[in-house]
């Protein structure tokens, strides 16, 4: 087996772990900082909005030896607005100027040929309405609102409503996080951006699910014993399914990455940049939201509730008593070092540990009397 096999098995038996939990408000702090860092780049900055909202022209040209930067310098001095310009794969010049109308669409037409030196006959000119833009804007909040109340009906009734709503947070921090990155980076945001963003909330959504499912088989009958607290059984389901949600994300983001950087980066089709941006940073956050914000926060919830108080107070009373008779401890709050771990020497622990001495004594021996 593979080292982070055998880190995955051993972190699904609980017998090493980290203390995510424990370290929530580290988290929380952190999350609320990138959260303000992007409102403050949506209030300053703002979306560069695409075409498509804003209504205007797109030129396309033929084959033509104009640089993109000339392009641009040509289209605005024929418009007198803004334009961008991108290099399409046959040589040729895609060149989107917002806010103009259909009669001077066919002069700046002419003057864009004489500039580049081409046919006005080979330019292709698309006329874009603002109203169509208002409407796909206008859908894709629909659609939105109509997800998270699905989300949160149904996380309500297969688990209960404490995780419905720290699903929601954790989709909101999501979605914020990624807008706000889109404004300080100033990517354009066309209807291809709403396709991602949308998308990232099902593997956001997906990765919080499972962790939530081990919490659940866990904590069943939770009040029966007194071994551990609410917040550390959270803590082992996050640790349990902390290789698996690493893997899905990682395998997720590498073609994400390869859309990004070499096709929209190295390659320079702009156009692969409206998705795969939102696709990375939304897979990225979603991934960190499931395992730092999303189960802290249930935990936070569920030890508000008087039965989980009562079980803590039940929990650390047995432990106190034992620490006094000089008992080994059953389960304590754990925080493990994962680096530099053999299978052989074990973990490198820098506090308790959280199984009890004896746990793995007598492993494979028949029951009964020796002979």
């Amino acid at each position: 087996m593979s080292k982070l096999g055998t880190l995955g098995a051993r972190l699904h038996r609980g017998e090493i772990g980290y203390d995510f939990v424990g370290k929530r408000k580290i988290w929380y702090g952190i999350s609320i900082l990138i959260t303000i860092t992007a409102i403050l780049g949506l209030t300053v900055r703002g979306l560069n909005m695409g075409i498509e909202f804003q209504g205007g022209a797109v030129f396309t040209t033929e084959k033509t030896s104009v640089s993109v930067s000339q392009a641009e310098t040509y289209a605005q001095e024929a418009s007198g607005h803004d334009a961008v310009v991108q290099k399409l794969g046959n040589g040729g010049l895609r060149i989107q100027i917002a806010g103009i109308d259909t009669d001077k669409s066919d002069k700046i037409k002419d003057e864009l040929a004489k500039d580049l030196s081409v046919n006005s006959e080979k330019i292709n000119a698309d006329l874009v309405g603002p109203s169509w833009g208002e409407q796909i804007a206008n859908k894709a909040w629909e659609g939105l609102a109509i997800f998270m109340v699905l989300v949160v009906i149904y996380l309500a009734i297969a688990f209960e409503w404490r995780m419905a709503v720290a699903a929601l947070v954790a989709l909101i921090h999501d979605i914020t996080i990624t807008v706000g990155i889109y404004a300080l980076v100033g990517f354009e945001v066309t209807p291809g951006t709403v396709i991602g963003l949308l998308t990232i909330l099902g593997y956001s959504l997906y990765d919080t699910v499972v962790v939530f499912d081990s919490l659940k088989e866990q904590t069943k009958d939770i009040t029966k014993q007194t071994r551990y607290t609410y917040s550390e059984i959270a803590d082992r389901s996050i640790n349990g399914t902390l290789v698996r949600s690493i893997n899905t994300t990682v395998v997720a983001l590498l073609p994400v990455a390869g859309l990004l950087f070499i096709g929209g980066g190295v390659l320079g089709a702009g156009m692969l940049n409206d998705i795969s941006l939102s696709l990375f940073v939304g897979l990225a956050a979603g991934a960190y939201s499931s395992i730092f914000i999303a189960t802290p926060l249930v935990a936070d919830l569920k030890e508000r509730e008087p039965q989980m108080k009562a079980l803590r107070k039940r929990v650390l009373a047995k432990r106190a008593q034992a620490a006094a008779k000089g008992e080994p401890l059953e389960s304590e709050v754990t925080e493990v070092m994962l680096d530099d771990e053999s299978e052989d020497d074990g973990p490198m622990v820098v506090g308790p540990r959280n199984q009890p001495a004896s746990r793995n004594r007598g492993r494979g021996r028949p029951s009964g009397k020796r002979r």
